[in-house]
């Protein structure tokens, strides 16, 4: 069975504690690494520069504390063991995240389906690892 590393944790415990749920279940089953949970002024800026993000602080998810959105990726044993051009995995991926979610009745929205309507080929702005919670 999959455990998250000591990095992949502390990144974690800066999220809700629904999402923590989510993806504590979720790794029981698929190997993930956590990426991000809680994003600083300064990251969120910089990101909101590169396009990365659609939001400047404080409008973001991750901003908020503790964070109600988490970036996560599927982990693979080979190298790369991230693949971030890997879109099938993200989706494949994302799919399962949102099962595990829905069967504990945690509303999460993917950043690869902004709109919710299943359909992730309709999107503008992709944002494949990001999960969040849904007010």
């Amino acid at each position: 069975m999959a455990a998250f590393s000591s990095k992949s944790k502390a990144k974690l415990d800066t999220c809700d504690k629904k999402l923590q749920k989510v993806f504590n279940e979720v790794i029981k089953h698929w190997d993930c690494t956590i990426l991000e949970g809680h994003r600083d002024q300064k990251t969120q800026d910089m990101y909101y520069e590169q396009g990365k993000s659609k939001l400047k602080w404080p409008s973001g998810k991750h901003n908020s504390i503790p964070s109600k959105a988490v970036d996560v990726a599927p982990y693979f044993k080979n190298a790369p063991n991230i693949r971030w051009n890997d879109v099938d995995s993200f989706r494949y991926f994302a799919g399962f995240v949102m099962g595990i979610a829905a069967s504990m009745n945690i509303k999460l929205r993917w950043g690869g389906d902004w709109d919710g309507d299943k359909d992730n080929k309709d999107q503008s702005f992709h944002d494949l690892p990001h999960f969040e919670l849904v007010d």
